[in-house]
């Protein structure tokens, strides 16, 4: 079922919405919340809880490209579940090694301020990541917005783990420079 019929089954409140979704998506959204939670369990009851809140948030909301929707409602409730979980000292996954990896770019907002250098840091890591060629950029979204494994990125590109270790560093290091030309203090 393509997307457009799926979405209208949300707006019709079809209970069938959720079942279809599962079928086309199912394995993508566990996919993310698996590699952030590390563990089944987890991750099946995240992409439960992402079917319930897109049924929640079709109507009002109508997604452009269902699979981008569907990608951030797992990682944001994955997220939130793995900071229970280690709160708990119950955690698992890759978020602390890639959060590590990434933790000068990223940071919590608490005033109208900090929101709006948020703001403008997304839209210059955007612009960062805009001007990488196709292959570099997908490397960088699978590492730190999928929160892929080195080893997983490594198998989809054909490359060596090294290789990727070393793209990812000397992307993060572009970054850095690219932010700090673009007044970033970090």
């Amino acid at each position: 079922m393509d997307d457009a019929k799926i979405v209208q089954l949300y707006w019709d409140r079809d209970e069938q919405a959720i079942p279809a979704t599962a079928d086309k998506y199912g394995n993508y959204c566990t996919s993310i919340a698996k590699n952030i939670l590390g563990n089944q369990q987890d991750a099946e009851e995240c992409v439960n809880d992402t079917y319930m809140s897109a049924w929640n948030a079709m109507p009002p909301h109508r997604p452009n490209i269902l699979s981008v929707f569907l990608g951030k409602l797992t990682r944001n409730l994955s997220l939130n579940r793995y900071k229970h979980n280690h709160a708990a000292k119950r955690g698992g996954g890759q978020v602390p090694v890639i959060l590590d990896e990434i933790m000068e770019f990223v940071s919590g907002t608490d005033s109208v301020e900090q929101e709006i250098d948020r703001r403008e840091l997304k839209k210059t890591i955007d612009a960062f990541l805009g001007s990488l060629p196709s292959d570099k950029r997908s490397i960088f979204v699978c590492r730190y917005w999928y929160f892929d494994s080195i080893s997983d990125i490594a198998l989809r590109f054909g490359m060596t783990e090294n290789h990727v270790s070393v793209t990812l560093s000397r992307l993060r290091l572009e970054l850095r420079n690219y932010l700090f030309e673009r007044g970033f203090d970090l």
